[in-house]
């Protein structure tokens, strides 16, 4: 079996290496050693500017919206992951689709003034598959309009924008780093931020509104991460560049190898240097994508229909019709892409692709 992804796991020995000191302290969570140097190690390996790891990705989302979007409306993407918009939804603010880009699939930023109104506090938006938004023209209408920019950047790990880490861009930047993603822990989030008057407000709300041991500075939750997932993010670290010359090898092999007279793939942004996270490849119809991934999965490959559906259309956020953002997402496949898929499994994947089309 081929899977659209699989999470890369370090030898369970340099795992447990790294753990033994939380063991030998009985300290597992409550951001203990292993939390604080893995943010440490991670603002020094992204050129970010500031960081709080969290439990898992939705989270920061969360937290970000309680503490800029004042339940409000948040202008955001209908082509993201349904934590987006739920997020949105889960702290009371209503969210307020704009149509996507054909090419770049990120949101269409020349649409966005109008949907701005006297209630828009906040502009939330993905970088898809961990290419970047236009985040100059959306700090632009931000600025021209007084909001808040929270980037849902859960594909972006090592993503940089004009030699830029992107987590620098916006108010606050979030970031997954569930088991299938690039870089992982686990399970595990993180918070990026480039103010410094943001940090007391994201923190307290990360931890209880804790302010000290008996004090409280307002309304928190509980999204800090534990010693268990930093161990794990300490051990993947050093393998990074390991994980992103398979990733490029693998897309290459598939740049160079798909017959894209009947498919197309996404358009990279100009001046981004990409993290190889995903391969989407757009089909002329769903019929077309059924076909394919039905004689895909006969062969035991499993690419995923990502992101499936448009989330303007699900009954609890429908909204108006989003007609980029539709006919992508019913005709979007991603294929399997991870460290550790062969040479050959690649082949056998095109191989069968390229005979469905």
């Amino acid at each position: 079996m081929i899977k659209v992804t699989q999470a890369f796991l370090p030898n369970q020995s340099e795992y447990q290496a790294i753990l033994k000191s939380s063991w030998d302290q009985h300290w597992i969570t409550n951001r203990g050693p292993l939390v604080l140097e893995l943010e440490a190690k991670l603002l020094s390996y992204l050129n970010a500017n500031q960081i709080i790891l969290t439990t898992n990705g939705t989270l920061p989302l969360q937290v970000a919206l309680k503490v800029l979007g004042g339940m409000g409306e948040i202008i955001t993407t209908p082509f993201s992951y349904i934590a987006t918009t739920s997020a949105i939804l889960w702290e009371n603010c209503k969210p307020v689709f704009v149509d996507i880009h054909p090419d770049y699939l990120t949101i269409d930023e020349t649409k966005i003034e109008a949907a701005i109104t006297n209630k828009t506090k906040a502009i939330l938006v993905t970088h898809v598959f961990g290419n970047p938004c236009d985040v100059e023209a959306i700090q632009a209408i931000a600025h021209k309009h007084n909001l808040k920019v929270i980037y849902d950047a859960a594909h972006c790990f090592g993503v940089t924008y004009k030699n830029e880490s992107i987590f620098n861009f916006g108010d606050v930047s979030t970031c997954s780093f569930h088991a299938t993603k690039l870089f992982h822990t686990g399970e595990g989030g993180a918070l990026f931020f480039s103010d410094k008057a943001l940090y007391e407000s994201l923190f307290y709300s990360h931890n209880f509104g804790h302010n000290g041991p008996h004090d409280f500075s307002g309304v928190g939750i509980n999204a800090k991460m534990s010693e268990l997932q930093a161990a794990m993010g300490l051990a993947v670290l050093p393998y990074m560049n390991q994980i992103l010359e398979q990733r490029k090898t693998i897309v290459d092999f598939y740049n160079n190898n798909i017959d894209f007279s009947k498919v197309r793939t996404f358009t990279i942004r100009e001046n981004a240097q990409w993290n190889y996270s995903y391969y989407p490849i757009i089909f002329k119809s769903e019929a077309d994508l059924l076909k394919a991934e039905s004689v895909l999965n006969k062969a035991q490959i499993f690419p995923r229909r990502y992101f499936y559906p448009s989330l303007n259309t699900v009954p609890f956020a429908s909204t108006q019709s989003m007609p980029v953002s539709e006919e992508i997402a019913a005709s979007v496949l991603c294929l399997p892409l991870y460290a550790g898929l062969t040479a050959d499994e690649t082949k056998l994947i095109v191989t069968i692709l390229n005979d469905a089309l």
